[in-house]
């Protein structure tokens, strides 16, 4: 079985080794799912440079989102059988055979491409999450999504135009800026062309500013773009993908009474493991009804001998939309 193995941390292209090793077995409650698509995501790289929370066990197999077909169950399952199309947030998904436990696989309930189901996996649940349970996001209100054009900003768009939201979206250069106003983005933003983006959300929204900013970036653009949030509006932080976490001035939130709002999907879900079928069915939905659409870095999924090369790419800002991993290819 081909594999994607790290057996030290460091840079994708320099630490990452395609490698041939056993077919994994299904143990009690678990089940082995041919891997179909592997989804690709921030946390792997910081989790390969030794930079996030979680510090793998060294050797590991990378990539946290599969979908495909169950292949083998072990003993005592009963959710799921042999040959069903499922998907499932779980370690190992860069190979062609991945383990699961079985009480966290998610069946496909809608006809979807399993590049797509993947893609779906953690931004579009973050997201949903982030929007409805903790901004609360209603119909008409202003929402302004950064870095747009990637696998998490993408997903902001979208979902908030199925709310009902009117989005401004911000991304780095003309071509990625495109790929936000054919997401549908009503206003889209070029920050690396040198405009105020104070200025230019406050024209865009007459004065009054934003009522949700959705902010998976962090440093330099919190600190701009919490200027912008209106009156009762909510700052979603989801991530720091700049590398520095800013502080929020008290004096700032006070005056403008308006929230900052904290979202840890992965903490949530622990708490209330029902959480995330509960989640995922509603985004599943939302694809069938063709609301939603995952935008997906060259419209494939990559060959698995390209991971590496994937992952660094998603590290230096190179993709547009979610990359995702064939390992059949």
């Amino acid at each position: 079985m081909r594999m994607w193995r790290a057996y030290e941390l460091g840079e994708p292209r320099d630490v990452m080794k395609l490698v041939d090793g056993p077919e994994p077995m299904a143990g009690p409650g678990e089940v082995v799912i041919e891997v179909h698509a592997a989804a690709l995501q921030f946390p792997d790289l910081l989790q390969l440079r030794g930079g996030y929370q979680v510090k793998p066990k060294l050797p590991y197999t990378m990539g946290g989102e599969i979908a495909g077909r169950v292949a083998h169950v072990g003993e005592g399952v009963t959710s799921v059988a042999v040959g069903d199309a499922v998907a499932v947030s779980a370690p190992g998904g860069l190979a062609e055979l991945a383990v699961a436990k079985a009480e966290k696989v998610l069946l496909l309930t809608v006809d979807i491409p399993p590049t797509k189901a993947a893609a779906m996996i953690s931004n579009y649940t973050t997201t949903y999450y982030a929007l409805h349970d903790r901004a609360q996001l209603q119909p008409g209100e202003w929402l302004l999504v950064h870095a747009g054009a990637g696998g998490i900003g993408s997903s902001a768009i979208q979902l908030g135009l199925a709310a009902g939201a009117r989005v401004i979206a911000t991304a780095g250069g003309a071509d990625k800026v495109a790929v936000c106003k054919q997401l549908g983005a009503e206003v889209a933003i070029d920050y690396t062309a040198g405009g105020d983006l104070v200025e230019q959300v406050r024209d865009i929204t007459g004065g009054a500013g934003v009522d949700v900013v959705y902010d998976p970036v962090g440093g330099d653009i919190f600190d701009q773009s919490r200027r912008t949030v209106g009156w009762n509006g909510r700052y979603l932080v989801i991530g720091f993908t700049s590398g520095r976490i800013p502080d929020a001035p008290a004096n700032h939130i006070l005056l403008k009474n308006y929230s900052v709002v904290g979202v840890h999907w992965g903490a949530a879900v622990a708490r209330e493991p029902e959480a995330m079928p509960r989640t995922y069915a509603k985004v599943l939905e939302l694809y069938a009804a063709g609301q939603v659409d995952p935008l997906i870095y060259q419209d494939e999924a990559l060959p698995l001998a390209a991971a590496s090369e994937g992952l660094a790419l998603l590290g230096e800002r190179g993709t547009v939309g979610k990359v995702v991993v064939d390992p059949r290819r």
